[in-house]
């Protein structure tokens, strides 16, 4: 998974109930663990709050705002009115106290999109006593405890690796996992899709992939369209378009360096492959994106 943590911003708190903190829908992914005690979580009906307890990771999709609470509908305060009003209630070994982990993990281009539309709403994980996902989140709340050098850098990392964890939970329980994640673990796939992901620059041919896969061409060719809904070549040639479109906007790649990273042999090739799935040219596109984000243009509130 491409996709990562950038800039996280993640918090340890400790609450004596009454207590309840309110969370905009703009947060692309939320991250909630409850560390000792227990609280409540909902979207806009109260009684469909479902319980965070020690042990589990929620996940909520951005949309519409959610809450956490020490019990379904309680009073719920913006993240600043909240902070100030338990900045002082620090013992998490009071009795009546819940220690829980809140994070907001931004993704940015279309990888990361793909992955947050694969999510539901609202994804609540149940880990067992040995599951790695405990031991992440017992990691996050120790990082959290003390300020110390070089702390995002660990959160990121960490969020990372939580996110990780959890979503292969979910996909690999899930009869409805997104046909890119079944394909991942199919046993005649599994190698040749890490070879497109891994080495997109490599100029790869149906052969040749059916031969990392150890298939023949007709039955590489078969598999891969029954498990994806489209031909090797066809897939390859997204995906570039994909990590291209990522290039475009996120850094200041020249043409020809985008070109060589995602499999053409020449900006011109790219440029043309870039137009028939686009439909204009990859520079003009890169263009319009700018300015799309760009608050300063007066039209980058439509994008938000």
């Amino acid at each position: 998974m491409r996709a990562r943590a950038g800039g996280a911003v993640f918090a340890r708190t400790v609450a004596e109930p009454p207590w309840g903190l309110r969370l905009a829908g703009s947060i692309q992914l939320a991250v909630h663990a409850v560390v000792r005690g227990r609280g409540w979580l909902w979207l806009d009906a109260p009684e469909s709050a479902v319980e965070l307890t020690p042990g589990n990771v929620t996940l909520v999709r951005g949309g519409p705002d959610h809450y956490i609470g020490h019990e379904p509908g309680a009073d719920c305060l913006e993240p600043e009115e909240f902070r100030a009003r338990h900045a002082h209630e620090g013992r998490a070994d009071a009795p009546r106290a819940t220690v829980f982990l809140c994070g907001a993990y931004q993704f940015s281009g279309d990888v990361g999109s793909g992955l947050l539309d694969a999510l539901p709403q609202v994804l609540t994980l149940s880990s067992a006593i040995d599951d790695p996902i405990r031991d992440v989140v017992t990691l996050l709340s120790r990082e959290l405890a003390e300020s110390e050098p070089g702390q995002p850098t660990v959160l990121d990392r960490l969020l990372d690796v939580l996110l990780v964890l959890a979503i292969r939970s979910d996909f690999r329980r899930s009869p409805t996992a997104p046909r890119w994640y079944r394909a991942s673990v199919d046993p005649r796939l599994h190698a040749a899709l890490q070879a497109m992901h891994e080495d997109t620059a490599h100029p790869w041919t149906v052969p040749e992939l059916a031969a990392i896969s150890g298939l023949s061409r007709a039955a590489f060719a078969r598999a891969f369209r029954d498990a994806l809904g489209q031909a090797p070549m066809q897939y390859l040639t997204d995906w570039r378009m994909t990590l291209a479109r990522d290039h475009l906007r996120a850094d200041k790649l020249s043409l020809a360096r985008i070109a060589g990273a995602v499999g053409y042999s020449s900006p011109y090739a790219f440029a043309a492959a870039f137009r028939r799935h686009h439909g204009q040219p990859p520079g003009v596109w890169r263009q319009r994106e700018a300015i799309r984000a760009d608050p300063a243009s007066g039209t980058g509130h439509l994008t938000a």
